[in-house]
């Protein structure tokens, strides 16, 4: 069973990322350049935006393309200009990155995928060559699809494919590849109708395989039959293998129809991707946040982590499968997440559509005042397992001896200190002991009970305080200690289970300094085991 962790400060490993076409997810490389997400939201106010009354066009209507040649007409480059976080690169500022589209409505309604536009500042849209203001109506991020609104109308537009997508269907993939100025059309197959469509950007419930060739830059143009009516939008592509892929109309069609009337689909607002760092835990990537969001409501940032939501951790399997399940099954309701946000070592909790982002638990500003040395400067980390290596946490670099011997079988335990017999024997030297385990003494026990098992600080402490713990992930109570051995040092020793109570958590650290307390954060905000 894998315990839910935390880990600040990880290096991320392979990262499929959705911009510039260098990412992989299960053989996929996106077929875009670079992401920078969406143009402020037109219809966030509760209006209905310019264009969005009229949802179909009669077939056969005037401007409507029905030959490949004029394809290039209704299709159009989408550069999409702002400011996110890469988890490599860092803060880009005022990037550019170029997707395509296509306009399937005269009044200049147009699709494209949510990867290319969501959190963009602004929109820039040629057709034709030339160029003209957007603005994004409404987007999916679990569909990867989006509507926007190009200005003006009498534009040349495409109708939808409505027959059955079948194995070996002639298709033409149209679009701007590569930040080309210049229109490209290649031609395939439809080599599979159904295969799966979940990535590390998106989750779509089926997509369709083919052999059009597509680049960075194609995400969001149409995949088209002869006549030009589009069988799919394009998203993906593994090129080692000759495999690109596209959101079949009969997914796209009814997302895109809610869409252009300015209702967002499975949302809240963010241009993401499923990361997993290199000791497995995972999240959700924050490149973008649109402004006016539930994202941006509850206090998202670019540069955040989406670790849980409803308490489930998401991202594990390096896609957006789990977070986009969540946001489906509780579409319009408060949705619990718990944050890491790097940039300040903080875990933050709170609610999509309810409470703001608000700092977890800390042990650092419910104490600090309360130990002595306020002013100590803090530790360097470094991250250490037990002998088994099935657990593993964050601790200060200072204590370098460990003792990770196991208690048992079920019971995993790790011990660190400057000098661990020094530990041992006084209460002023700084340390810690962290024990995790689902056996059935400490399933079966309470938190009171768990702690009262430690008789260590009890016998040679005075206890200022038993308190309840709740983070948002963990549930318990932990006991202050100070005047340990009848001098300055504190202690503080903490006992915790989830909320399923599938096994529990005990921490002891010895404290003489507030830096000790941050380093019991550190340690609870980090640590990562395995048991059972």
């Amino acid at each position: 069973m894998r315990v839910r962790a935390l880990a600040l400060l990880l290096s991320i490993s392979a990262i499929a990322a959705a911009c510039g076409g260098g990412g992989d997810d299960g053989g996929q490389e996106v077929s875009t350049e670079t992401t920078t997400g969406s143009a402020a939201s037109d219809g966030s106010d509760g209006t209905e935006p310019e264009g969005s009354t009229d949802t179909t066009v009669a077939a056969g209507a005037p401007g409507m393309v029905t030959e490949l040649t004029d394809l290039d007409t209704a299709v159009v480059q989408i550069v999409a200009q702002g400011s996110f976080i890469d988890p490599d690169e860092g803060l880009r500022l005022n990037a550019a990155g170029s997707g395509s589209g296509f306009i399937i409505d005269p009044t200049g309604i147009a699709v494209t995928n949510n990867h290319v536009v969501t959190g963009a500042a602004t929109l820039e849209v040629f057709v034709n060559g030339e160029s003209r203001n957007a603005s994004l109506v409404a987007s999916s991020e679990c569909s990867d699809l989006a509507v926007i609104d190009i200005e003006g109308e009498g534009y040349p537009f495409l109708d939808w494919y409505t027959d059955p997508i079948d194995v070996g269907l002639d298709v033409f993939a149209a679009g701007y590849p590569l930040g080309d100025p210049e229109f490209t059309l290649t031609r395939g197959i439809v080599s599979k109708a159904q295969t799966s469509g979940d990535t590390s950007w998106s989750s779509v419930e089926a997509v369709i395989e083919h052999d059009a060739s597509i680049n960075p830059g194609n995400s969001g143009g149409p995949l088209v039959a002869e006549d030009s009516r589009v069988v799919a939008v394009n998203y993906a592509g593994a090129r080692d293998v000759g495999q690109f892929f596209a959101i079949g109309q009969d997914t796209a069609l009814a997302v895109v129809e809610q869409l252009r009337q300015g209702e967002p689909v499975d949302w809240i607002g963010i241009n993401g991707e499923a990361i997993v760092f290199e000791d497995g835990t995972s999240g959700i990537w924050v490149a973008a946040v649109e402004s006016g969001s539930p994202a941006s409501n509850t206090g998202i940032q670019a540069g955040d982590i989406i670790t849980t939501m409803e308490g489930l951790v998401v991202g594990t399997d390096g896609t957006m499968r789990d977070y986009c399940d969540i946001l489906r099954t509780r579409a319009n309701s408060a949705v619990a997440v718990e944050i890491l946000r790097l940039e300040t070592e903080e875990v933050l909790v709170g609610e999509i559509n309810g409470a703001p982002l608000t700092q977890s638990f800390s042990f650092a500003q419910e104490l600090g005042t309360e130990t002595p040395d306020a002013t100590a400067g803090g530790y360097d980390y470094v991250t250490i397992s037990d002998d088994t290596g099935l657990l593993t946490v964050d601790v200060p670099a200072q204590w370098s001896q460990v003792d990770g011997r196991p208690i048992n079988d079920s019971t995993l335990d790790v011990r660190a200190a400057a000098d661990l017999q020094a530990y041992a024997d006084f209460y002023d030297i700084p340390g810690m002991q962290f024990t995790a385990s689902d056996a059935p003494e400490f399933l079966d026990a309470t938190a009171d009970q768990l702690l009262d098992g430690l008789t260590t600080w009890s016998d040679g402490c005075t206890l200022v305080a038993r308190e309840p713990f709740d983070d948002g992930v963990y549930f318990g109570a932990f006991d202050f200690f100070q005047n340990c051995g009848g001098g300055n040092a504190s202690a503080v020793v903490v006992a915790v289970k989830p909320a399923d109570g599938s096994y529990a958590v005990r921490l002891a650290v010895q404290v003489v300094s507030d830096a000790d307390l941050q380093a019991a954060d550190r340690i609870l905000s980090t640590f990562f085991v395995t048991v059972g």
